[in-house]
């Protein structure tokens, strides 16, 4: 299993921005598709973003699509969720997963590990 830690969250206005990081350790992740989920109170964990092991490809919820941008940088073992334009309905707890499955995967299950989250607060 990746060792996985998420920062960056906080609170913001609607409109405006944050920038997620998901540092990984314990193993090289360069081969592993990399994920964003989030959680609001009272829903099941929803997927975000995922990215191939290379960066190359990504991959949307419909939601989220044009406002949120996945990366990785692989020589630093981190993802990152840039999120612009925010509204109300993206706050929740932002979770990064990690597996060997296709970047295209929405299923929790799929993935085997896991950080804590982060929290993301957006006001109206």
């Amino acid at each position: 299993q990746v060792q996985l830690v998420e920062s960056g969250g906080g609170l913001v206005q609607a409109g405006g921005s944050l920038r997620l990081s998901c540092a990984a350790a314990g193993r090289i992740v360069s081969s592993y598709t990399m994920a964003w989920f989030r959680q609001a109170p009272g829903k099941e964990r929803e997927f975000v973003a995922g990215i191939s092991g290379s960066g190359t490809d990504t991959y949307y919820v419909d939601s989220v699509k044009g406002r949120f941008t996945i990366s990785r940088d692989n020589a630093k073992n981190t993802v990152y969720l840039q999120m612009n334009s925010l509204k109300p309905e993206d706050t929740a707890v932002y979770y990064c997963a990690a597996d060997r499955v296709n970047f295209r995967e929405k299923n929790t299950y799929a993935f085997g590990s896991w950080g804590r989250g982060t929290q993301v607060t957006v006001s109206s």
